[in-house]
């Protein structure tokens, strides 16, 4: 396939339904100047998203087959190219939808996906989609369509990505900052796909009422404008192009479809055909009453990246965690097989022997210090002879809590031939812990099933191998389902550990206690270690009990549960659901 160009639009829009429209179409023309295949347009295109009623919500929404359409009909065929907008549409009794439409060049709407996730108000106003959107095949790739909130949770995209989607379409009507600094670039290389983000520019509201919603919401009036910053990302989360912080813009790229299709890290792992369908099925499961015991308001961690290998990485460790106990760290983490290569061999029923020094070594570090715990990942064997990479829980009485890795791994192939049947977590002192080892890091299934089981804190012995993970990987992890991350890998190129944490101040509409809002929602706190050595730092258990991040939205159980079926089937191809030419 030649490479195609796809482009975004930023603009504003007001409440005069056609001013809107001569603006849309306006845009249109305006970016057909460089030449594109695709467009994509923001969210709520033909109304901004504040309303006095359901009944002027649903007034000012359009009929699909209105004149109003038509006329974006009429200029995508006029200028030959796909056009992707996002507006409100009416529905049967009365109701409305926030709804994402494509134009063919030849004039014809190609498909409808309706919003899964609404924001906060928008529950007020309409519904949430009740069916798949189509992924449409076109000559331009392979593409599935998504808005705004619906990319603050992973499942939309990801049930896009498993469809066979090459190309994500995001349009937004967005004030926070961390849509462009984070959310929309985890999307496209956690699903190792293009991602084309439109957002909006200018008030997000009537300008009578900005005043009034500020305090309302307990923020500046300032912040009540469209983040803008849209932006064209590559599978790998490179930021092919991105548009300024403010200002009408329009921003393309020259892109290969294809390389969407190649979901391999560097080492071979392909982690799509790894995927584990199976494990995911509480995903798709209707939220139950929650039963949440919060764990401490804070806690010390630490993360130590050794500098030998082998069996000399045990004693630099095991000293290492004494100085880290010893200045009140209650969890350290060291890197997956801290204590081996990556291309050593087991064989055997038994535990290699470097495993059992291991273990009695920390054991013996963390003697006098019953405070502390210890995780990393050991090589162990069934009865069989089987090998599993697992993540253990070591303490003073030795290992007292085993995960094995959930996903395969090409840079383990060949010794570790078994994997683990479930997430298990484990209830320390300072809250609930679960194990991601090696590369479940990269699965956002793994993360939200821990989620789902009320995990507080994620140990990752993991081994970084792309920029990404660490950019925007983990920070997704922890902000989509309110966790905090302490991951340990020895420092590469890419980067080495890092302690991810969420804050209390989260909900829009509530007082902010620690920090004044700096259009960040849902951004964690990051420390990343740069060289060798201890990295320390402080996490926040108990802000795992709110996961509101607006009235009404929440985003762990907010997810569409009910549209998961494809991220739990088994063997699921591109065309196994809907896929319209």
């Amino acid at each position: 396939m030649d490479k195609v160009r796809v482009a975004a639009a930023q603009f504003g829009v007001g409440t005069d339904l056609q001013e809107n429209l001569a603006t849309c179409l306006r845009v249109i023309d305006e970016a057909a100047q460089h030449g594109p295949d695709l467009l994509v347009l923001p969210e709520f295109c033909n109304h901004l998203a504040w309303y006095d009623s359901p009944a002027r919500a649903y007034e000012v929404s359009l009929e699909l087959d209105g004149a109003w359409l038509a006329a974006i009909g009429a200029k995508a065929k006029e200028r030959g190219f796909y056009v992707k907008i996002c507006v409100t549409v009416r529905r049967a009794k009365g109701l409305a939808t926030v709804s994402n439409l494509l134009y063919g060049p030849a004039g014809a709407l190609l498909g409808v996906t309706d919003k899964q996730t609404l924001m906060g108000n928008e529950n007020n106003f309409f519904t949430r989609a009740q069916t798949h959107g189509p992924i449409l095949d076109l000559p331009t790739g392979r593409v599935g369509m998504y808005a705004c909130a619906d990319g603050l949770l992973m499942e939309t995209s990801r049930l896009l990505a498993v469809r066979g989607a090459q190309i994500l379409l995001n349009s937004l009507n967005s004030f926070a900052l961390d849509e462009a600094s984070l959310h929309i670039p985890a999307r496209a290389a956690e699903n190792r796909c293009f991602v084309v983000a439109a957002c909006k520019v200018g008030p997000l509201l009537p300008p009578e009422m900005m005043e009034m919603v500020a305090q309302r919401m307990k923020i500046s009036s300032t912040w009540l404008h469209g983040a803008g910053e849209s932006q064209i990302v590559a599978p790998d989360g490179t930021v092919l192009a991105i548009a300024p912080r403010t200002g009408e813009a329009i921003i393309y790229a020259d892109i290969d479809p294809a390389q969407a299709d190649d979901k391999r890290r560097p080492d071979g792992t392909d982690v799509f055909k790894n995927r584990r369908p199976a494990l995911y099925q509480p995903i798709a499961q209707e939220p139950s009453e929650r039963h949440y015991k919060p764990g401490a308001a804070r806690v010390q961690v630490a993360c130590y990246q050794p500098q030998a290998r082998g069996e000399a990485a045990i004693e630099e460790c095991a000293e290492a965690v004494k100085e880290a106990a010893a200045e009140g760290a209650q969890l350290v983490v060291l890197p997956e097989l801290f204590c081996f290569g990556t291309d050593e061999r087991f064989r055997g029923r038994q535990r290699p022997e470097r495993s059992i020094v291991a273990e009695n070594v920390l054991s013996i570090a963390l003697a006098r210090v019953p405070h502390c715990v210890v995780v990393t990942s050991l090589p162990r064997s069934d009865e069989t002879g089987k090998w599993y990479n697992v993540g253990v829980l070591v303490t003073r009485d030795g290992i007292v809590f085993e995960q094995p890795q959930l996903h395969r791994s090409q840079r383990h192939a060949k010794w570790c031939k078994g994997l683990g049947d479930k997430l298990h977590t484990f209830d320390l002192p300072f809250g609930r812990l679960a194990i991601m080892v090696g590369d479940d890091t990269l699965y956002p299934e793994s993360f939200r099933l821990a989620a789902l089981q009320d995990v507080e804190i994620v140990a990752a012995p993991m081994h970084t191998m792309e920029k990404w993970e660490l950019a925007t990987g983990l920070p997704e992890r922890a902000a989509e389902n309110r966790l905090s991350i302490v991951a340990a890998s020895r420092q590469t190129p890419h980067g080495g550990s890092s302690i991810v944490t969420i804050t209390e101040d989260f909900t829009l509409w509530a007082e902010w206690k620690n920090r004044p809002f700096d259009g960040n929602i849902n951004y964690p706190l990051v420390t990343r270690a740069t060289e060798n050595g201890l990295l320390r730092g402080e996490i926040y258990p108990a802000c795992a009990g709110n996961r509101l991040v607006s009235q009404k939205t929440d985003v762990v159980d907010g997810r569409p549960w009910w549209l998961c079926g494809p991220l739990v089937a088994e063997n699921l191809k591109p065309g196994r659901v809907e896929v319209v030419s």
